[in-house]
């Protein structure tokens, strides 16, 4: 079995036992925090925090829904208020505000079950299932453990509370149903926006939440899956999408760093001495810039705060926010990895050989193609991966410029902390795992890449003697332009490298 072929399956077998550590802490993760357990003695809530019951107690949540933000927008033109979705008609819901809980449980559905609202006992058992599937179901938002507000429990349509109305049960489109905050005094609904009044209104409620209220024995608590069974569970409710707009950005960035990054690097070497130290720290400043800093000029230059940015914005061109802005983020940031490869590499070519090719007739592109490319090609290589790993991890300038838009501008990066901010730690930790795996195989590349065209230049290595087959192409280059050198009559290009070709 050749070297070459050993070399191959021991990289893999490394690869497949890094891929299977992370993958088996990854269901680890999974399996001890899949669950929703409850830290109530007595309350248990499903796995999936949309329903609970409590030991003892007739009654049980269903079909649990937490809204951590509402919204405002004008239905029809009219003005309603700042509304909480509601999960049925006859739901309860309860809004929290800084200093209180409100629960509305409809008038029906209290005499449905037998309950008496204003019962002690009654709303110590709602309160302690309540706060236990709140705490399951946050995501990382405010709790009602941690608020500890007072509790108002009613089955009126509408209750005043610190100048804010709040109507239950309100519908707005045909058949859907909200919770609304409005000033009080404000007529609802009210055609336009009110403005000021409105604003009031949104600040009014930390978070609402609306669930069904059922006999005990109507609701289903799914039993928590383990093991491989909640693997494939996180893996069928995923979204990929942070994955394919990772690579796809990536890509359409790396050929835009690739060109430019070269031809950046070509046209400096050749620039006199007074303006190439200002250039190249032009073209340097992103790799040493915080990329927030980097995507707020962005920003700013694209926006409506400049006039390149309105110029752009009036003939259709709107970048802000948009998938574009990510490959532009990818490309400014990466950008001076692939041109400070480049540069260094090409400044490291033996001067006398460019001349020699010049007095040959060669064209600047012929030497750039032939000559340059061929001998700076494992720097270039080593650049472009380099490159395409800071691309598929930029986070700072793209969340500024391109935001966090899911499946057009949330990549791999953003999705880990929107997912961790979201209380998401199952598939903060999965990208996680992906993304060092990915940057564990592009270090192996560069160094497995390196280490293979190095080789050659040892004395005696396995390319010594041997044809073009073992030689490097940087030396075949070599010894074309001093063959072309040799015939050409009167040159003595030659007699200066025949030490070298010997």
């Amino acid at each position: 079995m050749s070297q070459l072929l050993k070399k191959y399956i021991v990289t893999c077998g490394v690869v497949l036992a890094v891929f299977l550590i992370v993958a088996a802490l990854f269901a680890s993760a999974v399996t001890s925090g899949n669950g929703a357990s409850s830290d109530i003695e007595g309350t248990e809530v499903s796995a999936d925090a949309t329903a609970a019951v409590s030991e003892g107690v007739d009654f049980g949540f269903d079909s649990f829904a937490r809204a951590n933000r509402g919204t405002a927008k004008l239905y029809s033109g009219d003005y309603y208020g700042y509304r909480y979705p509601l999960v049925s008609r006859d739901a309860a819901s309860v809004v929290v505000t800084a200093n209180t809980a409100v629960v509305f449980v409809p008038a029906d559905v209290a005499s449905a079950l037998g309950v008496d609202i204003q019962d002690s006992a009654f709303q110590k058992a709602f309160q302690e299932m309540l706060v236990a599937i709140d705490a399951a179901s946050a995501n990382g938002g405010q709790t009602l453990k941690r608020v500890q507000p007072t509790y108002l429990f009613t089955s009126e349509n509408e209750v005043e509370l610190d100048g804010h109305t709040i109507r239950f049960g309100q519908e707005v489109e045909e058949g859907v149903y909200y919770s609304t905050l409005f000033k009080t005094g404000l007529k609802v609904p009210q055609p336009g926006d009110p403005g000021d009044e409105a604003a009031s209104a949104n600040k009014a409620a930390l978070y609402a939440a609306s669930f069904k209220l059922l006999p005990a024995s109507e609701v289903n608590i799914a039993g928590q899956a383990t093991g491989m069974d909640a693997v494939a569970d996180f893996f069928s409710t995923l979204d990929w999408r942070p994955l394919w707009v990772s690579l796809r950005a990536t890509a359409l960035a790396m050929v835009f760093i690739f060109v430019l990054g070269l031809l950046a690097a070509w046209a400096t070497i050749r620039m006199s001495n007074r303006w190439k130290g200002i250039v190249d720290t032009i073209l340097t400043i992103p790799m040493v810039l915080p990329p927030t800093v980097c995507g707020f000029l962005l920003l700013l230059a694209f926006g409506k705060s400049t006039e390149l940015g309105r110029w752009l914005i009036a003939h259709g061109i709107d970048l802000v926010f948009t998938f574009p802005a990510v490959v532009i983020s990818c490309v400014v940031v990466a950008f001076p990895l692939m041109y400070r490869t480049a540069r260094g590499a090409f400044e490291g070519i033996d001067a006398n050989m460019l001349d020699a090719a010049r007095t040959l007739g060669w064209s600047e592109g012929r030497i750039f193609r032939t000559l340059m490319m061929p001998l700076t090609w494992p720097s270039i290589a080593a650049g472009t991966v380099l490159a395409f790993a800071r691309s598929m991890g930029e986070f700072g300038a793209t969340l500024f410029f391109a935001g966090n838009y899911a499946g057009v501008t949330q990549t791999i990066p953003i999705a880990i902390y929107f997912d961790w901010m979201a209380g998401d730690t199952n598939a903060a930790i999965f990208w996680v795992g992906v993304v060092i795996l990915i940057s564990f195989l592009v270090i192996l590349f560069v160094n497995t890449y390196s280490a293979r065209t190095q080789k050659w230049k040892k004395p005696g290595g396995p390319g010594a003697g041997h044809s073009a087959k073992g030689d490097s192409r940087s030396h075949a280059v070599k010894r074309e332009v001093l063959a072309v050198g040799r015939d050409v009559p009167g040159s003595d290009t030659g007699k200066a490298y025949g030490s070298e070709s010997r």
